[in-house]
């Protein structure tokens, strides 16, 4: 039933793909423009996408829509209220010195700004702290996938001895015993002490409402034609065709919600990390992150799941230059857990001016800042 269901899904976007327009290559920047600008996919040029990929299930890029909410979590403004409190409450974590908002920062565009993020202690984590805006649309969650749902990875930071250092239950247990927050949770979920799974989806539930407002990007392909430069054009139809950025930064959201290993495991190396593999113990899995959304990312270097990249064009050069391709050497001829850098990456000959273009494009994703002012905590 599973291969079924697979293969009638690589179908339907197969017809999907059909329908793009036939365009002869080397179209002007005008035409380009026309046609992206259209209001209407069906014109757009037939993007460059692998067989691959494709089998998997392919979307095109393109305009957010509503965000959805569990049926086991559903949105009230009551809760996303008092998940906003809790979001920025540092009585959270053992020491009531760090909150939720430390790390994503609404100021940071809701990072941090730091290769790695400080924790309990002044303690430093391993990983960059992504932006949470849009975070409604993933579908995993961490750079490792470990959280199965956006309120179970709400529980992982105040838990990890390294960010908040706390016990949920103890969490939830002096938050009860603050007077102030009987309001919040009367309105929220109709009684005056919660529980930690409650505590969870109040804070998932407002993370769910961090939304950003539209882009030049989704302007320009809703009709607004002035949006977007010519070198943004440029950018965006090398995107979605020369320089392969489609392969994994697809849908509205510009992010498949998979894994790869793009050749940044460090294997044997000062910063190693294997990645997904450390969740799952499947060989496959070594040196695997998942594929971050490009909504907003002008904003909110530095990049990569060790920030170790503090420029977008620094990404760039590297995506061009094809990746690291690790060999191995004769001590590791049978060592299992060697790093095979994704079939997806290659070198893409990008010339100074194409990666101008690029870039440029890519910085019509962000919205500039979205502010909000932390609340009054209860007492």
């Amino acid at each position: 039933m599973k291969t079924k269901l697979i293969a009638a899904g690589a179908m339907v976007f197969s017809l999907i793909i059909l329908s793009y327009s036939k365009i002869e290559p080397n179209l002007s920047i005008s035409e380009l423009k026309r046609l992206y600008s259209s209001n209407d996919y069906t014109k757009w040029p037939k993007p460059e996408v692998d067989s691959l990929v494709y089998a998997q299930g392919f979307e095109d890029i393109g305009t957010l829509g509503k965000p959805e909410f569990p049926e086991n979590n559903p949105y009230t403004e009551e809760k996303a209220e008092l998940g906003k409190v809790l979001f920025f409450d540092p009585r959270l974590s053992k020491s009531g010195q760090i909150s939720c908002a430390n790390c994503h920062d609404p100021e940071l565009s809701w990072g941090d700004g730091r290769r790695v993020s400080y924790g309990e202690g002044r303690l430093q984590g391993i990983r960059n702290s992504p932006s949470l805006m849009n975070i409604a649309y993933s579908k995993v969650f961490f750079w490792d996938g470990r959280a199965s749902t956006l309120e179970d990875q709400a529980s992982f930071p105040i838990k990890d001895t390294k960010e908040m250092n706390f016990h949920i239950d103890l969490a939830t247990k002096r938050l009860n015993k603050i007077k102030g927050y009987k309001t919040y949770f009367k309105k929220a979920f109709g009684k005056e002490k919660l529980n930690q799974e409650e505590i969870l989806k109040a804070i998932a539930t407002f993370e769910r409402t961090l939304i950003s407002p539209k882009s030049r990007f989704d302007k320009f392909i809703a009709g607004d034609s002035t949006q977007l430069t010519n070198k943004q054009v440029q950018g965006l139809h090398l995107f979605r065709t020369k320089a392969r950025c489609i392969n994994c930064h697809n849908t509205a959201n510009f992010s498949d919600n998979k894994f790869h290993n793009i050749g940044l495991t460090y294997y044997g190396r000062e910063y190693e990390d294997l990645g997904r593999y450390n969740v799952t113990g499947k060989a496959e899995n070594v040196g695997e992150f998942k594929t971050q959304s490009l909504r907003g990312v002008s904003q909110n270097a530095p990049y990569m799941h060790n920030g170790l990249f503090p420029n977008l064009r620094g990404v760039l050069n590297m995506y061009n230059a094809g990746m690291p391709q690790p060999k191995r050497k004769e001590t590791q001829l049978n060592d299992t857990l060697f790093p095979t850098t994704s079939k997806l990456i290659q070198k893409l000959k990008l010339n100074q001016s194409e990666l101008e273009a690029l870039e440029s494009f890519i910085t019509s994703l962000s919205t500039g800042a979205y502010k909000m002012r932390p609340p009054v905590l209860p007492q």
